[in-house]
């Protein structure tokens, strides 16, 4: 079975069921290291809450991605991205009009076929995604959320090469 295959069968299994139990959708595009990538995802909300005493509190979410990177021309390749991410996330506990939030998140991606852009190769497809970020969602039921995100990937070592990639990333999501 080809990646493109198991990746388009995860992401069926992901929103075959109840289409009321996603709590998001998201859009994202990025670039870094002379690649531009852009994603889509679906995100699940945690009912745990923490430090919930006061006026700020973390709380979190699954989600779950695909996408494209694409290398510049002259090196012409594209190169699938299918991940899965728990992101914990600093907000606040009685949020107004725009709601300020930073994040952080380490969660594990498939690259296919492994990333090889210029002089810089990924020895294996799978990478772990760890990002930092801020932004604030809006709109009367705080329906929208802009942030941006600094993301790296990479193997933790696991396989050499392991050049990893840096990210700076937009994100736009919609809550329902």
């Amino acid at each position: 079975m080809t990646m493109k295959k198991i990746g388009v069968l995860v992401w069926a299994l992901l929103l075959g069921g109840n289409a009321c139990a996603i709590d998001g959708i998201s859009v994202e595009h990025g670039h870094g290291s002379s690649t531009e990538m852009a994603r889509v995802g679906a995100q699940w909300d945690w009912e745990k809450k923490w430090f919930t005493e006061n006026s700020w509190l973390v709380a979190g979410f699954w989600d779950a991605s695909a996408g494209r990177w694409d290398t510049p021309v002259g090196h012409g390749k594209s190169f699938t991205d299918v991940g899965f991410t728990p992101v914990f996330r600093l907000q606040q506990k009685s949020p107004s009009i725009v709601a300020p939030y930073a994040e952080a998140a380490v969660g594990v991606h498939i690259i296919s076929p492994t990333f090889v852009n210029g002089t810089r190769q990924f020895s294996s497809v799978f990478q772990f995604g760890d990002h930092l970020g801020a932004g604030a969602r809006f709109g009367d039921r705080q329906q929208f959320d802009l942030g941006y995100r600094f993301q790296h990937l990479s193997n933790a070592g696991f396989s050499h090469p392991n050049p990893g990639i840096n990210f700076n990333q937009i994100r736009l999501s919609y809550h329902f």
